[in-house]
C-alpha cells in the first residue's frame, strides 16, 4: 500500500472526492483526525492540498503507523476507533476510509466514539465499500467483513446522533468492470496492485469525471463505494 498509494487510481479518486467535500478554509485552523490512517497517504495529500488543516492520524497497525509517520510528517497515534484516545469535543473533522467495515470494528461503538470526540458542529466524512453481495476475496484479504448501502449507512449515523448532510455512491463508471472482476475472475487476494500506466491513467480519467460531478453538487446512484458526510449538531 505504501509503495503504490500515491499513484494508484483508486486512492487518487478517493482523495479527490474527500477533498471536494471538506469544509472550506476558515479563520481558525481545523483539527482533523484521520481514523484508520494506514500508511499516511490521505494525510500526505492534505499536507499539499489543505495545509491549513492540522491533521493527525490514528492507526491500529504499528508497522503502518511507522510508515505513515515517516511519509507524511504528520503526527500518528496508535489506537483503535473502538476507543479513541482523544478528549471529548476536541476534533473538528473526522475522516475515515474503509475502516468501519473491518471485522475487528464494533460499528456502533466506533460511531459513538466519533460523536463524542467531535466538537458541536463537527463533521464526520466516511468512505465505505458498497453492497454486501459484492463481498469477495479482496474483502477477505483486507479484513472487510461487511459492505454498505446508502440508506443503511445514513440510518446508522442517525442512530449514533449524527445528522446526515449528503451522500453519494462513487466509482460508478467502472462499476460493471468491478462486478465482473469480483464475481467472474476473482483474485487470490487484494485487487490493489500496480496496473499498466495507460490503464491506470484511463481509470483516473473516468473517476475524475465523477469527482467533477460531485464538486458541482451532483450525486451518483450506484457504485463500488459510498461517500457520506454527517454533522454533530450538539
Amino acid at each position: 500500500m505504501a509503495a503504490i498509494e500515491d499513484q494508484f487510481w483508486w486512492f487518487q479518486a478517493l482523495r479527490r472526492n474527500m477533498l471536494t467535500w471538506l469544509p472550506p478554509p476558515g479563520a481558525a485552523p481545523l483539527r482533523l483526525l484521520d481514523a484508520g490512517a494506514g500508511t499516511g497517504g490521505w494525510l500526505k495529500y492534505l499536507a499539499t492540498h489543505r495545509p491549513d488543516i492540522a491533521a493527525i492520524g490514528l492507526e491500529f497497525d504499528g508497522k503502518a503507523a511507522v510508515w505513515g509517520q515517516a511519509r507524511c510528517t504528520r503526527p500518528f497515534v496508535r489506537g483503535t476507533i473502538n476507543s479513541l484516545p482523544f478528549a471529548p469535543a476536541s476534533i473538528d473533522i473526522i475522516t475515515s476510509s474503509d475502516v468501519l467495515c473491518h471485522a475487528g470494528v464494533d460499528e456502533a461503538k466506533a460511531l459513538a466514539e466519533f460523536h463524542a470526540a467531535l466538537k458541536p458542529g463537527g463533521r464526520v466524512l466516511l468512505s465505505l465499500p458498497a453492497y454486501d453481495w459484492l463481498l469477495s476475496e479482496h474483502d477477505r484479504a483486507v479484513h472487510n467483513s461487511r459492505r454498505y448501502t446508502e440508506p443503511r449507512l445514513r440510518q446508522q449515523l442517525t442512530d449514533a446522533g449524527f445528522r446526515p448532510l449528503r451522500s453519494s455512491y462513487w466509482n460508478s463508471l467502472l462499476f460493471p468492470l468491478m462486478v465482473l472482476r469480483r464475481k467472474l475472475w476473482p483474485s487470490e487476494g487484494s485487487d490493489v496492485s500496480a496496473l499498466p500506466p495507460l490503464v491506470d491513467a484511463g481509470f483516473s480519467l473516468l473517476t475524475g469525471l465523477e469527482t467533477a460531478w460531485l464538486r458541482r453538487g451532483g450525486r451518483l446512484p450506484f457504485g463500488g463505494s459510498i461517500l457520506i458526510e454527517a454533522v454533530k449538531d450538539a
